[in-house]
């Protein structure tokens, strides 16, 4: 039986029967204006990761990890710069270590690279996360500008989270859906959530 590897999330473990199956890609789709950050955070405190930022310089992500209010880890972070991203990311990938995590953070740059490289560079990001049994997740900014490629993303990917935050009345409201989950069961329920220093569920009750 594949092991479960925490997110560090526990509701959302709790709902994943232990958390995520080791080997699996992770799609995080969510907009520009929530608080998916969190998320990627608090992943960082379950094993050693490896957080690549491809729009944040690294030392603004460390400094942001290092202040959050959330339990995180110590990750390494790299920034991708320059004109080749997919060439730098992989290189920084191939080197992932056995029962790890990755962070691609947003997966956005990637997406608008030329197609045939860039499904080039999930499947061997898919073989290397599986032969290491570590975690990849895809940071996906839902907004405006959505990346041709965004399709080819959550196709290939094992696991979709799907993070949706509107405001209702006075409440900001962050619902989050896993509509596809290879290797286990998909969610039917949608989890409310409330996001603020970690995240957790959200145990309020809708006034009609």
């Amino acid at each position: 039986m594949t092991e479960r590897l925490r997110t560090g999330i526990d509701v959302l473990d709790r709902k994943l029967d232990g958390g995520i199956p080791e080997g699996s890609v992770v799609a995080l789709a969510a907009q520009p204006a929530s608080q998916a950050e969190l998320f990627l955070y608090e992943l960082t405190a379950t094993r050693g990761t490896l957080y690549l930022s491809l729009d944040r310089s690294g030392d603004f992500v460390a400094a942001s990890i290092d202040t959050a209010d959330a339990s995180t880890g110590d990750p390494t972070v790299r920034d991708i710069a320059g004109e080749a991203p997919l060439d730098n990311a992989a290189k920084l990938v191939s080197a992932l270590p056995d029962d790890s995590n990755l962070i691609v953070d947003p997966v956005d740059v990637l997406e608008r690279q030329e197609a045939t490289r860039y499904r080039n560079f999930l499947n061997e990001l898919q073989n290397h996360i599986y032969n290491t049994g570590s975690i990849a997740l895809l940071h996906c900014l839902d907004g405006h500008d959505v990346p041709p490629l965004r399709d080819t993303t959550e196709h290939m990917a094992d696991i979709v989270f799907e993070l949706e935050t509107s405001v209702k009345g006075d409440r900001i409201e962050n619902h989050l859906a896993v509509p596809k989950f290879r290797g286990g069961r998909a969610l039917s329920d949608v989890i409310k959530l409330e996001l603020s220093d970690e995240v957790d569920i959200d145990t309020s009750r809708d006034i009609a």
